[in-house]
């Protein structure tokens, strides 16, 4: 008896509305590990296929048991990813998702979301970013983390306060959503017009700037560093970039984001991470492809 039905049309719809369910967490889940919206979708796929194979009648809590395959092979194909992201050309920027309809991302809490903490992430290790979003976005007991992630109890309560050290040492407390988009409107209309003098009163001295471009023609190679540099950089490209081009205010990852389109095709999604002394990181993504999902997610 045990399994037997599995195959039969009331046990895979049974199993379809147990999957539908999960999914929003599993999205969340494989995003967060690992940074792009694309390879996240090819993980639940994944899930999908081997829950469909799995014994179900085995399984008490199908959530749980998904959530459990979908970071387990979250965390191997991190481990992959890093070697493709290690020969990108230029800074690699995780992808940006459209949050407006689910501000959560399928998660307890809007963690572990914003762009730039899912920058800092890259620098974790896959199963000390995995322990940190199950604690941190999806409030999973340390019991449960250490038995998704195959570790001790102990372990999983060092991994999550790694990640969290990480962060703190890396990053300044953000501002709410209605200053980031006061700091960024007065950044918009400086960068267009090439002000100076403005564009130094936002940045802060050590701001950095990401353009992710894969190798593209215009889109500088390495981070640009400094508010004299990045100030000089954005003048310095203002005239060929801004004219002609329209602006879109969007929302990137729970933040106020920039869509710059041109004859009505994406050409930029621009975010930054704002805390109370000012544009701490410009995220500058220029990448076709993703760009094309971001905005097709809008429109959808």
């Amino acid at each position: 008896m045990r399994g037997a039905d599995n195959g039969s049309p009331d046990s895979l719809d049974q199993a379809t509305k147990e999957f539908v369910a999960a999914r929003p967490q599993l999205f969340g889940i494989a995003y967060r590990v690992l940074g792009s919206a694309a390879e996240a979708e090819d993980v639940v796929q994944e899930a999908w296929m081997r829950w469909q194979n799995t014994d179900r009648a085995d399984v008490q809590e199908p959530a749980a048991f998904l959530a459990t395959i979908t970071t387990r092979l979250a965390i191997n194909v991190t481990q992959s990813a890093r070697v493709r992201r290690e020969a990108y050309v230029g800074p690699w920027l995780p992808e940006p998702v459209d949050t407006s309809a689910d501000p959560q991302l399928g998660a307890e809490r809007a963690e572990a979301l914003d762009l730039a903490v899912l920058l800092l992430l890259e620098k974790l290790n896959p199963v000390e970013r995995a322990a940190y979003v199950l604690r941190e976005a999806f409030d999973y007991a340390y019991a449960r983390i250490a038995d998704i992630v195959e570790t001790s109890e102990a372990n999983a309560r060092q991994l999550v306060s790694r990640a969290r050290r990480h962060l703190t040492a890396e990053r300044r407390e953000p501002v709410d959503s209605a200053e980031h988009r006061r700091f960024l409107e007065v950044f918009l209309a400086a960068a267009q017009n090439g002000r100076l003098s403005v564009l130094e009163e936002v940045l802060t001295e050590d701001v950095v700037s990401y353009a992710d471009g894969g190798g593209m023609r215009g889109a500088s190679r390495i981070p640009v560093v400094g508010i004299a540099h990045v100030s000089r950089y954005l003048v310095a490209f203002a005239p060929r970039f801004w004219p002609g081009s329209e602006v879109r205010w969007t929302e990137a990852n729970g933040r106020p984001a920039i869509l710059v389109t041109a004859d009505g095709n994406p050409v930029a999604l621009l975010s930054a991470d704002v805390s109370a002394r000012g544009i701490e990181r410009l995220m500058w993504v220029l990448t076709p492809a993703k760009l094309a999902r971001y905005a097709a997610s809008l429109d959808g």
